[in-house]
């Protein structure tokens, strides 16, 4: 018996708990990618795999739709893959544990992958089905989208035949997105050389942090646990002698941090001190975001006194300096639509290998203009301590459409399923819709989910009624594109 045995609808949930049995975080997606594959060769439905690993299959039109225009069915193959901290579950390896409970579907101690599982179960679901009335459909699934839409970037459209484009990657039953930011990943390296030091570690945690998705959650004002870290050292910086070891934190670019940790070589005799020190300063950080926050805790652990290698005071000074002042979280707000976000970025990652701390930001912007300002200020601020920054999976904006059939359509098919009018709106995050656009001309595209809640994290949870209102609604509008 599956954990979804039974709940309706019947056929889109047994293609997600298939999924939710492959492990598909992002980078880790040829299992599934094949899975896709042979999913249209059983099928004997026509297909391409790319040397990324995007995937498309292609549908004929059922009777009476044959003169219709094709239409664009896309989700991406990837999740972010999470997990809580006392999680023994191999996410590279092993699938993951659902589990319901009443309307609610979610994975144990992990993730759950409805962002964007749940656009490849309704694509399999249609694509498997003989009985459900629909144009010709080229079902698209792109790979890596939640570290940079890189599968979309990559994917060759000139094989696409459809102008209409359903992207089925939202997270609010009810609201049709028609417009989104742009964004790119930027990677602060800061080089560091190491002196021996003779001291006693502290080995700080700090965990418990909400997260969340920065594209959604950013102007939810919940700490950046890389950015509290920052805080604490610099703290214990100014007022006793330390050098860092190690910073760590994060687990994604675009998840807001909710652990990060360190280990700070301090001389003998100040070691009470600065545990003083880095509790009193989480305590006001506790306190500051005890609504945002509640759960968010620390834990410190001190070795015996010997000889380690630490940074230098330089590189110690200058990643304590970045971790402070290099921007985080909003930076404007939208003047025409006051509740949206326009500009933001999110210290997602920190880590320290051999010879280097790096910074991992998801720059987000609907204005290009601010997206490259805030670039070249991180890349300003790092060149300052002699480092260099790496920009990564860029991608562009996705602009709103005055004249839109597909739109019209669909707030259509809403209101005749529930007599009441959905939501049209533009969002902060990025979606795939925007490299969709600028390959194919004259694309007209909305993007639309069921109900999912703290994605990117492991309170993840999908609406398991919503799934089921969702389906009926993508049903209803393929019916009226005749």
């Amino acid at each position: 018996m599956g954990a979804l045995d039974g709940r309706k609808p019947e056929k889109v949930f047994q293609f997600f708990e298939e999924i939710a049995g492959i492990p598909h975080g992002s980078g880790n997606i040829k299992e599934i990618s094949n899975y896709l594959v042979d999913f249209a060769k059983k099928r004997n439905l026509k297909y391409r795999q790319d040397e990324k690993l995007n995937v498309i299959i292609w549908k004929e039109a059922t009777s009476g739709y044959e003169a219709s225009d094709s239409v664009i069915l896309q989700g991406h193959m990837d999740m972010v893959a999470v997990k809580t901290s006392d999680s023994q579950k191999d996410l590279e390896k092993e699938g993951l544990d659902l589990q319901v409970d009443g309307d609610v579907l979610s994975a144990k101690d992990t993730s759950l992958g409805g962002d964007n599982g749940i656009a490849v179960a309704y694509e399999l679901a249609l694509l498997d089905s003989d009985d459900i009335a629909h144009p010709p459909i080229e079902a698209v699934f792109t790979v890596d989208e939640e570290i940079g839409l890189l599968g979309a970037s990559y994917l060759d459209a000139s094989d696409l035949k459809g102008k209409i484009l359903l992207n089925i990657d939202s997270e609010d039953e009810g609201v049709f997105t028609v417009s989104c930011a742009g964004g790119a990943t930027v990677e602060c390296v800061l080089p560091f050389r190491t002196e021996p030091i003779n001291a006693r570690i502290i080995e700080i945690k700090m965990d418990g942090f909400s997260g969340g998705h920065s594209g959604v959650e950013i102007n939810k004002g919940r700490a950046n646990a890389n950015c509290a870290l920052g805080r604490v050292l610099l703290n214990v910086f100014q007022n006793v002698g330390m050098r860092i070891m190690a910073v760590n934190g994060g687990e994604k670019d675009n998840a807001i941090a909710k652990i990060s940790e360190a280990a700070i070589a301090v001389n003998p005799e100040s070691v009470d001190k600065a545990k003083e020190i880095i509790e009193k300063t989480f305590a006001e950080i506790r306190e500051e975001h005890k609504t945002t926050d509640p759960n968010a805790k620390i834990q410190l652990n001190v070795t015996e006194e010997g000889l380690s290698e630490a940074l230098s005071g330089p590189a110690t000074l200058a990643v304590i300096i970045s971790l402070v002042n290099m921007p985080n979280g909003i930076q404007r707000m939208n003047p025409e639509m006051p509740e949206m976000v326009q500009t933001s970025l999110n210290l997602g990652i920190l880590r320290t290998n051999a010879n280097a701390v790096t910074l991992s930001y998801a720059v987000r912007s609907s204005k290009e203009s601010e997206k490259y300002y805030l670039i070249e200020k991180l890349r300003s601020m790092t060149e300052i301590f002699g480092g260099e920054i790496k920009v990564s999976g860029e991608y562009p904006g996705w602009e709103y459409k005055a004249d839109s059939k597909l739109r019209d359509v669909a707030v259509s098919a809403y209101k005749i399923l529930y007599n009441e009018e959905p939501v049209v709106e533009g969002i902060h995050a990025g979606l795939e819709c925007g490299l969709f656009a600028d390959k194919i001309e004259g694309l007209d595209a909305i993007s639309f989910g069921p109900d999912m809640r703290n994605v990117h994290t492991t309170d993840e949870i999908l609406s398991i009624s919503s799934t089921e209102r969702t389906w009926k609604l993508l049903l209803k509008i393929l019916e009226m594109l005749k």
